[in-house]
C-alpha cells in the first residue's frame, strides 16, 4: 500500500493506494471512526462492492443511500435524497459520509457533508479511474445545474481517501480511458517528465499493467496533493487543474449531462486548449501535435462532438467558476509541463477554435 498526504495543517489527510483496501477491516476502521456511517453509492457500484464496505465497517449504525448512475443525477434531487435519509436515520453532527463510486458519488455525498448540520466527516472511497486520480482528492464539491455545471458546492476536505485498485478490474474500456485524460493533465501542466513517461508507457497503462497503473495513480494523486496544499480553494494555482475544462463543461453542457464522459469531454477540451495555445503563439504546433498524438493514442476525442454550435459552446463557457469581470478566462499552455490562466488572448483565435476544434489549421 502506498500512501500519500495532502498537506492541510489541521485537515490534513492520507490518501491510500493499493489493492484489497475494501476488505481491509483495519483500515476503514481507522479511516472510518466514528459509530453512525452513511454509505452513498450508485446502483452500478452497489452490487459490487456494498456489501464488502458494510461488512469492513462492523457493528455501527449504518445506514446507505443507493442513487441512479450517471452524470445526470448529479443534481439538488440527489443531493436532497442524501439529506433526507440523514434525517431519517437522526445521524449526528458527528456521523461520517463514505461516497463510494466515481466522481458523481463523490461530489454528491462531498456537498451532503459539506451542508449536513453545517458540515460533518467524509471518506472518499473511488472505484474509478478518474475519481481516484483527480475528483476523490482536493475537497471540491457539488452538484449541476441545468444552466451550468458545478457551479453549486463547497470546499469540503475528506478525512480521508482510499483508492483500491482491484474496484478498475470491473471498469468497462471507455470508463478506464477518461480517467486517463486526466492523468494526462498533470504532465500538461506541471510535469513534463510525467507526460513525458505516459508516452513511453501508455500502452501499458491502457492494458492494466499493474506497476503502470500503480505508478499513474500514485504521480498524480502526488501532483493534485501539491496543488492543493498550495492554494486550497483555488485562488491562483490550483485553477490550472481546469486546463480543457472550461472547454469541456461547455461541450458537457451542450450536448446534455451524461452523452460524453467527463473525461472525454475533458480530453477533447484540452486538444482544444492545446490548439488554442498553438493559434496565440504560445507553443509550436509540433508542440500541439504532440500533445494530441498522445491524446488520440489513449483512444479519447481530440475535437467536440458534431452538433453544439459556437454560440451555444461560447454561452456555456460564460458560465464558468475562472471568469472574471465577464471575460472568459482559459488556461493555456506555455509549454508541455506549464500552464497559465489567461484572459489576455485574440477573441477570434477562440472562436476559431470553437469552430474548427482542434484540428490544426491547413498549412
Amino acid at each position: 500500500m502506498i500512501r500519500v498526504d495532502v498537506e492541510l495543517a489541521e485537515r490534513s489527510y492520507p490518501i491510500f493506494i493499493g489493492t484489497g483496501l475494501l476488505r481491509d477491516a483495519t483500515l476503514l476502521g481507522r479511516a472510518i471512526k466514528t459509530r453512525q456511517v452513511m454509505v452513498v453509492t450508485n446502483d452500478r457500484v452497489a452490487p459490487l462492492y456494498l456489501d464488502s464496505v458494510l461488512t469492513g465497517l462492523g457493528d455501527r449504525q449504518i445506514a446507505s443511500v443507493v442513487l441512479p448512475d450517471g452524470e445526470e443525477y448529479k443534481t439538488l434531487e440527489s443531493f436532497s435524497t442524501i439529506m433526507t435519509a440523514l434525517l431519517e436515520h437522526r445521524f449526528e453532527r458527528g456521523c461520517t459520509v463514505v461516497a463510494l463510486g466515481g466522481g458523481v458519488v463523490g461530489d454528491l455525498a462531498g456537498f451532503a457533508a459539506a451542508c449536513y448540520q453545517r458540515g460533518v466527516r467524509f471518506v472518499q472511497v473511488p472505484t474509478t479511474l478518474l475519481a481516484q486520480v483527480d475528483s476523490a482528492v482536493g475537497g471540491k464539491t457539488a452538484v449541476n445545474h441545468a444552466l451550468g455545471k458545478n457551479m453549486i458546492g463547497a470546499f469540503h476536505q475528506p478525512a480521508a481517501v482510499l483508492a483500491d485498485l482491484d474496484t478498475l478490474a470491473t471498469l468497462d474500456v471507455r470508463e478506464f480511458r477518461a480517467g486517463v485524460a486526466e492523468i494526462i493533465k498533470y504532465g500538461l501542466i506541471r510535469d513534463r517528465e510525467f507526460f513525458e513517461w505516459l508516452e513511453a508507457n501508455l500502452d501499458a497503462l491502457l492494458a492494466r499493467e499493474a506497476s503502470a497503473v500503480t505508478h499513474a495513480i500514485k504521480r498524480s494523486c502526488e501532483n493534485k496533493a501539491e496543488v492543493v496544499a498550495a492554494d486550497e480553494h483555488e485562488s491562483g494555482e490550483r485553477a490550472l487543474l481546469n486546463l480543457g475544462h472550461t472547454f469541456g463543461h461547455a461541450i458537457e453542457h451542450a450536448l446534455g449531462y451524461g452523452s460524453w464522459l467527463h473525461g472525454e469531454a475533458v480530453a477533447a477540451g484540452m486538444c482544444m486548449a492545446a490548439s488554442m495555445s498553438a493559434r496565440t503563439g504560445m507553443i509550436a504546433p509540433t508542440t500541439r501535435d504532440r500533445i494530441l498524438a498522445l491524446i488520440a493514442r489513449a483512444g479519447l476525442p481530440v475535437t467536440p462532438p458534431a452538433g453544439p454550435t459556437v454560440d451555444e459552446l461560447l454561452a456555456a463557457m460564460r458560465i464558468d467558476k475562472k471568469n472574471q469581470g465577464g471575460r472568459i478566462r482559459l488556461v493555456l499552455l506555455d509549454a508541455i509541463g506549464h500552464a497559465s490562466v489567461r484572459d489576455d488572448y485574440d477573441a477570434q483565435a477562440l472562436l476559431d477554435v470553437l469552430a474548427s476544434g482542434a484540428v490544426p489549421p491547413a498549412a
